[in-house]
């Protein structure tokens, strides 16, 4: 096992493209780090460069304290996972997962001491005869994962494994991944588009955006306190409301104008960001979580109210989502997937089941104003001290 570390690395291709800008991260002995970001963002292409991949255009890596700028992959003491699996069809379990050993000249008695580790513990045994082609997808990746863990190497390093499976086995197969890694306590970095994935498996998230580090913290800390707009809207799911608004703030507490209505700020949240009273009277970013919004006709204590005509509810049995069209200015970050809105903005709400709003009903919507956040318009930064 071995500490990663990344100094201001970073990648530009022969024709100019900056893949990977002055990536700094530190991935402790042990850790469990995901790397996520929408297409392009250059999470895989960070990835292969810990792997040795891809060259290094700029800054220092080092694994365990050594730079590895210029070892060659197969020196790096590393083990990668690939969504394609990359097995051999005419192979047996037993021989695919072996495989890396054999190439070593590892001691006949050693690989199957080590083959029978991973296979009991992959949950392989009853299938350690059988060939690739006789294996469901979830077998195949515990196969791939076996061939990496028998090598005992400083990190395993995944590059989107789960991507080729359904969606109910993608779920089953990311906590026993997340399980495994915790029992192996090897260093791992695995990289996903799916930021369900990244918020369920990992120690830290690192988001990425064009090649940038965007923010790395806790998933819990990712969700809470997003430092910008673009981490605002690509973590949680649904995404966050991201409205224009204009802040009016009174002594110790204040209101924000959405269009044609407004919410209030209350004492807790300026107390918490003291930084919003330089915003006095200016245009602000409001951010508003799907779950803090409610049906106002089934009661609640919220003081603000946003209201609008129901364009979608999508029942979900344990609640209902609605798009609701209010009279706002919509905020989009760059490289986050949102639809523009040609008049007013769609307003997203995860509610009660019970809540009884249809299609084109007139929806009142409650707010818990003790949870919103204000972001810089023009350099798109939370606003806190």
């Amino acid at each position: 096992m071995a500490q990663i570390t990344l100094d201001k690395m970073s990648k530009t291709y022969e024709n100019g493209f900056h893949a990977v800008n002055d990536l700094s991260l530190e991935i402790a002995d042990g850790e469990f780090l995901v790397l996520v970001g929408p297409s392009g963002c250059g999470k895989s292409t960070a990835l292969r460069m810990i792997a040795g991949l891809e060259s290094i255009s700029g800054g220092e890596m080092l694994i365990g304290g050594r730079v590895v700028n210029d070892v060659p992959s197969k020196d790096r003491d590393i083990a990668m996972v690939f969504q394609s699996y990359a097995l051999y069809p005419h192979l047996s379990v037993r021989d695919n997962i072996a495989f890396p050993l054999k190439l070593r000249k590892t001691p006949k008695e050693e690989i199957k001491r080590r083959v029978d580790e991973a296979s009991k513990l992959l949950e392989l045994d009853e299938y350690i005869d059988r060939k690739p082609g006789q294996l469901s997808g979830g077998q195949r990746q515990r196969v791939a994962m076996g061939r990496a863990i028998v090598r005992q190497p400083q990190a395993f390093l995944m590059d989107e494994p789960l991507s080729n499976l359904d969606a109910k086995l993608r779920v089953q197969m990311r906590s026993e991944i997340a399980k495994l890694q915790r029992s192996l306590k090897v260093t791992t970095v695995y990289v996903t588009h799916d930021q369900v994935e990244a918020m369920t498996m990992g120690d830290r998230v690192a988001v990425l955006s064009r090649g940038n580090l965007m923010q790395v913290d806790s998933p819990q800390n990712l969700y809470d306190h997003p430092d910008n707009l673009f981490v605002a809207a690509f973590i949680g799911s649904p995404q966050m409301n991201l409205v224009e608004g204009v802040l009016h703030l009174t002594g110790d507490s204040g209101s924000v104008d959405l269009g044609t209505q407004s919410f209030t700020v209350p004492t807790r949240v300026v107390s918490a960001y003291p930084g919003l009273r330089r915003y006095d009277g200016m245009r602000v970013a409001v951010g508003v979580r799907p779950e803090d919004v409610h049906d106002a006709a089934m009661g609640g204590s919220d003081v603000s109210t946003i209201s609008g005509t129901v364009e979608v509810r999508e029942g979900l049995g344990s609640e209902i989502v609605v798009h609701v069209r209010v009279d706002a200015r919509s905020v989009t970050p760059s490289d986050v997937d949102t639809l523009s809105e040609a008049d007013g903005t769609l307003f997203v709400g995860r509610l009660d089941p019970r809540s009884k709003l249809q299609i084109g009903d007139e929806a009142v919507l409650g707010v818990s104003t003790e949870h919103l956040h204000f972001f810089d318009l023009e350099s798109t930064q939370a606003i806190r001290d």
